[in-house]
């Protein structure tokens, strides 16, 4: 299993600074067991977004993402990922982490045969230019995810690629896509069952945040290899010990009451995501995602104006020790930091004694992977020293076991603190006034009231409107 070494968040390491978890915990155990009840008893509720709490047990979409890697195995030579936000950081995230690094750089025979990914999860004109000279679409298998269907971004690019594979394949361009997206409903799956695209669902009740072990993260993971047999093993093993009602035996919890009460009881509103991995940098981002669209928000379950939110900070273990723990040191101290150690990395690197007469020999004969975790504990100590709160979570390997639980601990950490700050920690309302914004500019009908009032916003404030 994975650990969470919470130590130096306690008054006995940071003084006044820190908390006194042992009475903390006994004070909250009443209401983190009600919390873990409520969320356990209403996950199968219509309505609660938290189908995310069953997606471990979908063996039939298990069985049938690995029939289809199975079916298209050898036929393509790239996976191409259209999705933004929910529908693309998880599944990057773990291919990052766990696909070898340098992967699309990596020849055929060094990745076992298997097709590089590329993930296109923003709407930059050059990059999806310069991605498009370097990719033969004719040999693309293009997964485009999306549950309405009608997301600006990734329709947008789906039409551009969709109307470059017509050109290259003529009616045969439909065998090089997979839809991910709704059952029933939206313009991608009525365009898939027009089409004829191959599909998947992307379930009801789970936000995009949370999707990463359905369809929409598990058919690009397949895709090159990843197990996801063991992906859901990890799963299901986290979720049978964070079933446990007692907060002593619940790392989730525990995390989840830690930053609840750094926030509002030490003013700590910033939660540092800090991996100790290289592998691991995309994990910050999805994290950060899941934290702040989470979290962030103007109002509670009762109606109060609260304007809620631990805001997330992205950081890379050593190389963040170069650019950020100044400020982390010596700056406010209104932060909460969390290193992901690895115990056991893939492989073993050493450093040649090749100056021994140097005030370098002390590195010579020893190992990077003592070198960078003997930077994660001391960054750890020293923060401390500062009287700065860290928390250490433990992967002993990165693998797709361990990588599952750490990713579902975070899930379900995060649906605890939602119920702690009494918000609800599953729906996004001020995502959707922008993307109303956008519809209006580009002018999707029904929004032309809207677009006259923008441009006059925009004109005023000097950016520039747009052209009729």
């Amino acid at each position: 299993m994975i650990k969470l070494d919470y130590l130096n968040v306690s008054n006995q390491i940071i003084g006044e600074e820190g908390l006194d978890l042992a009475s903390s915990f006994n004070e909250y155990a009443p209401k983190i067991q009600e919390i873990i009840t409520n969320l356990n008893m209403r996950k199968d509720k219509p309505g609660s977004w938290l189908q995310w709490m069953n997606l471990g047990y979908n063996e039939e979409t298990v069985w049938y993402v690995k029939e289809f890697a199975a079916m298209v195995d050898g036929r393509f030579d790239n996976v191409l990922v259209l999705g933004i936000g929910g529908s693309a950081l998880g599944a990057q995230a773990l291919s990052e982490a766990l696909l070898k690094p340098y992967w699309n750089l990596l020849d055929k025979e060094k990745r076992d045969n298997l097709p590089k990914i590329f993930f296109l999860d923003n709407i930059d004109p050059d990059q999806i230019s310069a991605l498009l000279e370097i990719l033969d679409l004719r040999k693309t298998l293009v997964n485009v995810i999306t549950k309405s269907g009608s997301t600006a971004e990734t329709m947008s690019q789906f039409m551009i690629i969709k109307d470059k594979m017509q050109e290259l394949l003529g009616d045969d361009y439909r065998k090089n896509i997979v839809a991910t997206t709704d059952k029933q409903v939206g313009i991608l799956r009525q365009l898939a069952n027009e089409e004829g695209y191959k599909t998947f669902v992307v379930p009801d009740d789970v936000g995009g945040r949370f999707s990463v072990f359905s369809a929409v993260g598990l058919v690009p993971l397949a895709l090159v290899g990843i197990d996801i047999d063991e992906i859901i093993r990890g799963i299901k093993i986290m979720d049978l010990t964070l079933k446990n009602t007692d907060i002593n035996k619940n790392i989730a919890a525990q995390n989840a009451l830690i930053h609840f009460l750094m926030d509002k009881q030490k003013g700590k509103y910033l939660s540092v995501m800090m991996p100790y991995s290289s592998r691991l940098k995309y994990v910050s981002d999805w994290y950060v995602q899941l934290w702040a669209e989470s979290l962030g928000k103007e109002f509670d379950r009762d109606g109060n104006k609260i304007n809620n939110g631990p805001t997330p900070i992205k950081a890379l273990g050593a190389t963040d020790q170069h650019s950020q723990i100044q400020l982390y040191n010596e700056g406010k101290n209104d932060k909460v930091i969390t290193f992901v150690r690895v115990d056991e990395f893939d492989n073993e690197l050493n450093i040649p004694n090749i100056f021994e007469y140097t005030g370098l020999n002390y590195l010579g004969g020893k190992t990077i992977n003592r070198l960078i975790n003997a930077e994660a504990d001391a960054t750890a100590v020293a923060l401390s020293d500062y009287k700065r709160p860290n928390i250490t979570i433990r992967l002993p390997k990165i693998n797709e076991y361990y990588l599952a639980q750490l990713f579902y601990m975070l899930e379900m950490q995060t649906a605890i603190i939602g119920e702690l700050y009494n918000i609800n920690a599953f729906n996004q309302p001020g995502v959707e006034q922008a993307k109303n914004y956008t519809y209006a500019l580009m002018g999707r009908l029904g929004y032309e009231e809207s677009a006259a009032e923008l441009n006059e916003k925009i004109n005023r404030g000097n950016i520039g409107g747009l052209n009729a």
